[in-house]
């Protein structure tokens, strides 16, 4: 299909109509309802909200057709040309008032929720029309009030009262048609209609995931976040970004008394309106009691036990206050100190992808300016440098072809090891709404999971054969004859030898290696290569593997053999798991890239950032996030031992693998400083603790997993003596002798996205921070101030030398360590809806932490009967490195052989397991495989302390999960 070659083909068609007397336009196929509203004319609704379905139902937006007999409901009847409507004739109007009376009447005397302070309007949208259209609900309608159902106040997050439900259905159509959570219904008839949870289930029994989106839709305050029943008035609203995973949902925070009381979803590109339950309820983190407020500094002779529990509510034993003068003083002073007494490569820091892009940015500056070397890494060690090195050898950039929600344009969608509807539960949403208007999902995953009740295929195969499965693909893409060949030839190199390679990897030879029957195989080979869009997407069960790279290889083989690349409804999409992984990788915050993905050994690149920032730089890579675990344990002799070390964000004694080697480490360092808003398990290590800012109390830019370059403003100020970690890191580097001065408001965060858009000019040039003040998100490249941004890239070609993609053949390599006689089960670790990361975010914040408060290792019925295992019981899981006791579940998602743990509770840390073994390429370690052994039995660890930590017959767990 050609490109429209002029503006009037890009524009809607108009039709001409009448409006209350006024010639007017509407766009073709527009409701009366939406026509009306540009035009100025408000229409009296209730069952109709921008971003739903029109449904009709309510008949408060009722109009008078000329020629017509009846009124017609304007939210669904499209305008025609010629047509005459009266949204405000007699007729019209009396019936619109009659039906909110109607409503109105059944209403409890005491509301809910309400606009502003007025008693008068208690029942939100309901109440602001009956006051706009002065209606006043008579005694006789009032007389014949329903009786009223008693409240369900089960759910931690939402109350429910549906005596003031007006039955409009936005609810339902929230959860079933936006979020695909198929939760709530309609059900019974005539006065014993109701809203209904599953089977007439209590809500905090049902299997709502608490998104909220029934929240955010409801009119009348039926149903209500419980941290905001009552009054709606707040302070001030503020828009911002989701401060959790990579999908980067915009929000608004309702701001009350200095505390978020509520946060609304706002209509951001990569999520329009919708958030999940940690962007909905997962705030008030922000306002725990245990937020550091002062800087701290270890006591002499505290020793750093890192066998010991931290205890982040009692941290003054071991530490004291200081004045920031003093902290930071010490700070410096000792990092020089180690700097010029045993070389640059003696120090290392570890920034964050929670934090902003200009804290990324100027962390990285100062490691390298200030430090000397490029020892810089973050946790993306940790998820997607596999898929990184992957993409920028074959494509040549790091980043997503397509964003999420381009799979509206796609008729098949490949997802392999990652589980969206718990690590990404907003990208899931656009995922499961495609395939309700037809698009075929595919999963690839070891586990089955949510999503696979929405697959037209699951494809489970053993943990551990990626590339045997892939090759498979492959192959049967080439043996049926249904490769791309136009693409091939003018878009990729290295063909020949990726076709010599994967003729050892016919389906038939690799069912048995990956447990997924052939001709299974052939057909999803078949229906991707044949659809008008297939598009891949992934997560950390693809990267995290020592042969994660060759698993993203594969990926990128697949979509281009079958020329699923470069257009709509196509392409690699690997799902970011932090909110700002991407940009902080954008920004070079990692060791061996300078910002937009430079090489430190490029000479080129090496020459332009020493001229730009005007110091000498190291002109070879860094080492990474397990490399530097292992440098600060190395000898003395050694001369790249590091010493000291500057932590902000991260959290390497809870994320790293083989954690009691990396808290050995981390204990061991000459001189700690960690800059964070709690006191995590790194910070418990520290000689020097810093309290920063959190995400709703700053101003800056976040990059999502879209590419989408994404304006959050502060709501808050940081507690206390906490300060912005953007003035924190300049004040460290002024005192290590760098001449930084970065003015303005925020702490100069505007001047630090300037100078950061000038080191990426390759990529944002055309995103000005007026821009983002003024658009709130722009989609890079982004070239000019007149560049709308490209969403989907590969069109034309690929930013690699030739502009070509360059294939590269991948062999199976097995895992580090495989199951044996002694260990013979396989321990998968994730993430899970309710917690992210290492929890110290998700499990200070009230209502999630109610919802998981306590660690569950998952395995399938099977399993739990050779073991002689009840779902709840306690079992004792242990590897070489290390073991936990932690309560299991029942999920027959999980395979057979295999045992999933989440890694955010520290009392049962999955990372105490895992292997520290590295893919060569991403130098990413193998989280998602080790070998196990799993008996009967143990003494759980008490809880941290942060959480309700509730265990055993507290806990309010579903303790067998069904998908």
């Amino acid at each position: 299909m050609n490109a429209p070659a002029k503006l009037s083909e890009l524009m809607p068609q108009t039709v001409a109509f009448t409006l209350d007397g006024r010639a007017v336009e509407a766009f073709e196929g527009e409701t009366i309802f939406k026509a009306a509203e540009r035009h100025g004319v408000e229409i009296p609704h209730l069952c109709y909200t921008d971003g739903l379905r029109p449904d009709g139902n309510c008949r408060a937006c009722v109009v008078e057709i000329d020629g017509e007999r009846t009124l017609a409901p304007s939210c669904c009847r499209s305008v025609t040309a010629g047509m005459k409507v009266q949204a405000a004739s007699e007729r019209a109007r009396k019936s619109q008032k009659m039906v909110v009376e109607m409503l109105l009447s059944d209403m409890p005397e005491q509301g809910y929720k309400w606009i502003g302070d007025d008693a008068s309007r208690p029942h939100g949208e309901l109440s602001e029309w009956a006051a706009r259209l002065d209606v006043a609900v008579r005694p006789e309608l009032k007389a014949l009030r329903r009786e009223q159902p008693s409240a369900d106040v089960s759910h931690p997050a939402m109350a429910v009262n549906l005596d003031a439900c007006i039955q409009c259905n936005r609810c339902v159509r929230a959860c079933r048609e936006e979020q695909v959570n198929d939760v709530i219904g309609y059900a019974m008839r005539g006065e014993h209609s109701k809203i209904v949870f599953d089977l007439d289930d209590p809500m905090g029994e049902s299997t709502c995931v608490a998104c909220g989106e029934c929240v955010q839709a409801c009119p009348t305050g039926a149903l209500m976040p419980k941290s905001h029943v009552g009054s709606q008035q707040v302070d001030r609203k503020v828009d911002s970004v989701c401060p959790f995973c990579g999908v980067g949902c915009l929000l608004t925070y309702n701001v009350k008394d200095e505390k978020i009381v509520s946060v609304d979803g706002r209509d951001g590109p990569a999520n329009h309106g919708r958030l999940c339950v940690k962007g909905r309820f997962g705030f008030d983190y922000a306002h725990h009691p245990q937020r550091l407020t002062k800087p701290l500094i270890r006591k002499p002779g505290f020793p750093k036990d890192f066998d010991q529990a931290p205890r982040p509510g009692d941290w003054s034993e071991a530490f004291r206050e200081a004045s920031w003068e003093e902290a930071l003083a010490l700070t410096a002073g000792k990092l020089k100190d180690l700097r010029d007494t045993h070389g640059k490569k003696s120090l290392a820091g570890f920034g964050s992808a929670k934090g902003s892009n200009e804290e990324a940015y100027l962390f990285q500056k100062l490691v390298r300016t200030g430090f000397g070397s490029n020892n810089v890494d973050h946790c993306t060690r940790l998820c997607h440098a596999s898929s990184v090195a992957a993409l920028l050898e074959g494509v040549g950039s790091g980043a997503v072809s397509n964003p999420v929600n381009d799979v509206e344009h796609a008729e098949l969608i490949f997802i392999i090891g990652s589980n969206p509807t718990a690590n990404h539960p907003v990208a899931a949403t656009w995922m499961k709404n495609a395939a309700k208007r037809g698009a075929k999902i595919v999963l690839a995953d070891p586990r089955r999971t949510d999503i696979s009740r929405h697959a037209w295929r699951t494809l489970q195969f053993k943990a551990d054969t990626d590339v045997a499965m892939l090759n498979a693909l492959i192959h049967a893409v080439i043996d049926e004859g249904l490769v791309d060949e136009a693409f091939i030839r003018d878009r990729a190199s290295n063909f020949e030898a990726l076709r010599e390679n994967v003729k050892g990897y016919s389906p038939e030879a690799m069912a048995p290696i990956c447990g997924v029957p052939a001709e299974t195989l052939r057909e999803v080979a078949r229906a991707f290569a044949s659809a008008k869009g297939a598009m891949v997407l992934w997560g950390m069960g693809v990267s995290q593997h020592v042969h994660g790279t060759d698993n993203a290889r594969c990926l990128i083989a697949l979509v281009t053999v079958t020329g699923q690349i470069g257009k709509p409804g196509s392409g690699l999409h690997p799902l970011r798991g932090q909110n700002n992984v991407q940009g902080a990788s954008d920004a070079g915050l990692i060791p061996m890239m300078f910002p937009n993905y430079q090489r430190v050994d490029n000479a080129g690149a090496h020459a332009w950032f020493e001229n730009f920032w005007g110091v000498p730089l190291d002109e070879k890579p860094g080492y990474t996030v397990v490399e530097i675990m292992h440098k600060a344990l190395a000898p003395d002799d050694d001369p790249h031992k590091v010493r000291g070390m500057y932590i902000m964000g991260e959290n390497p004694a809870m994320s790293d693998p083989d954690l009691n080697h990396a808290r050995h480490a981390l204990a061991s360092l000459e001189h700690l400083v960690v800059q964070d808003i709690f006191m995590t398990e790194t910070a418990w290590l520290a000689d020097v603790v810093l309290p920063a800012s959190a995400w709703p109390e700053k101003t800056g830019t976040v990059s999502n997993t879209d590419r989408m370059v994404q304006l959050g403003q502060r709501a808050l100020n940081p507690p206390g003596d906490a300060k912005p970690d953007l003035w924190i890191i300049q004040q460290i580097a002024q005192r290590m002798g760098l001449d930084w001065r970065y003015e303005g408001e925020e702490s100069g965060v505007a001047a630090v996205y300037e100078e950061m858009r000038q080191a990426m000019h390759a990529a944002i040039s055309g995103i000005s921070w007026e821009r983002l003040q003024r658009e709130s998100s722009v989609t890079y490249p982004c070239l000019d101030a007149d560049d709308p941004g490209q969403p989907i890239v590969f069109i034309d070609n690929f930013p690699t030398a030739d502009g070509r993609v360059k294939l590269v053949p991948a062999d199976i390599i097995p895992a580090a360590e495989r199951p044996d006689a002694d260990y013979p089960f396989v321990l998968i670790t994730g993430r899970q809806l309710e917690h992210w990361h290492t929890g110290s975010m998700t499990r200070r914040a009230s209502v999630l932490d109610a919802i998981e408060p306590m660690a569950t290792a998952s395995m399938c019925q099977g399993d739990l009967q050779s073991l002689g295992l009840e779902a709840g019981d306690v079992i004792t899981i242990r590897s070489r490195r290390g073991e936990v006791a932690i309560h299991v579940r029942r999920d027959d998602g999980t395979p057979a052989g295999a045992v999933f743990v989440p890694f955010a509770y520290y009392e049962a840390a999955a990372n105490l397991m895992t292997n520290a073994a590295l893919d060569p390429f991403g130098k990413i370690p193998e989280f998602k495989y080790c070998a196990v052994q799993i008996r009967r039995g143990g003494a759980p660890v008490a809880a941290a302390g942060y959480g309700s930590g509730a265990t055993g017959d507290n806990a309010r767990l579903p303790w067998t999960v069904s998908t």
